[in-house]
């Protein structure tokens, strides 16, 4: 069943990054970042004053808030920080890059959260895994090479790099949710909702710093409908992931190779709104990494 949850995961994110996409193009990263994780976090407030006026009705499709303690807090505040960082890292990339350049190197996030897994959860993956997140890896160096005939150099261009350093704290997050929910026994609306709230906080000081004093920034600032759409999308993409993580039989690095199939969207559907070049010749490591998704999935 956990399996199914992570392509459920996967679907949103697909869709998540396609809005993404156009939410952040032309526009300033920092405000259209608040405003989606704001967004998911005010459809989670709704979710929670639902379960205290409908208790009921909530229940009856598995919704509830739990109290937590303190010292938990802090463990969700480092999650916080950890996603702050990848998110504004990965936003400032997806508004320089083509999102079929951007959405393979993260596909390299599972790779990440395999070595983790064995080191931190002594998660044991045979020779099919090994095969496929390895082929995963070498289909993202080809996606260097088409880059460069668009004029990306991933070795000069610093959005590749911040894209790598997105991708490294995020699949760093992965690792820490699966200690969330399956140590400290966090259920995915309760996670949510606090982890949104720390976010949206952090996210207000780098904007009262780096953004709200100057005219000319927010004024460069455009409301896009997909704003809102980002934020739903995400919430209903961690929903399911956090879902499958409370199944102790879930791995972690499974998980993450799964959720990689969002690129199918991203990619071939991507490429397709937003005219971007060589979307033929990307189909070939795309293969690649869908074949190392089906390789991990097989085994």
């Amino acid at each position: 069943m956990w399996m199914y949850l992570g392509l459920l995961a996967a679907l949103f994110l697909g869709l998540h990054n396609l809005c993404k996409k156009h939410a952040v193009q032309g526009n300033e990263v920092f405000p259209v970042l608040l405003g989606t994780i704001g967004s998911g976090f005010t459809f989670l407030l709704v979710l929670l004053l639902a379960t205290n006026y409908f208790p009921e009705q909530t229940q009856d499709l598995g919704l509830s808030f739990s109290p937590i303690p303190l010292q938990t807090h802090g463990f969700i505040l480092i999650k916080s920080a950890m996603m702050a960082a990848s998110w504004i890292l990965a936003y400032q990339a997806l508004k320089h890059l083509p999102i079929t350049i951007v959405t393979p190197i993260r596909s390299a996030g599972p790779f990440f959260t395999f070595i983790g897994a064995i080191l931190i959860y002594q998660e044991k993956p045979n020779f099919l895994q090994w095969i496929g997140f390895f082929l995963i890896i070498f289909s993202v160096i080809l996606y260097s090479k088409i880059g460069k005939k668009e004029g990306i150099n991933f070795k000069r261009n610093k959005w590749i790099f911040a894209i790598i350093g997105a991708t490294f704290l995020g699949a760093s997050s992965g690792l820490y949710d699966k200690f969330l929910i399956q140590e400290l026994k966090l259920n995915p609306e309760t996670l949510q909702f606090w982890f949104c709230l720390y976010t949206v906080i952090i996210l207000l000081i780098i904007l009262l710093i780096t953004w709200f004093p100057f005219t000319e920034k927010r004024k460069a600032f455009t409301w896009r409908w997909t704003i809102v759409a980002v934020g739903f999308l995400l919430q209903a993409a961690d929903y399911f992931y956090f879902k499958a993580l409370q199944d102790p039989e879930a791995l972690i690095m499974l998980l993450s190779a799964i959720k990689r199939s969002q690129i199918i969207i991203a990619v071939v559907i991507g490429g397709l709104i937003f005219k971007e070049q060589n979307k033929r010749k990307k189909l070939v490591p795309l293969f690649g990494i869908l074949m190392g998704v089906f390789l991990i999935l097989y085994s």
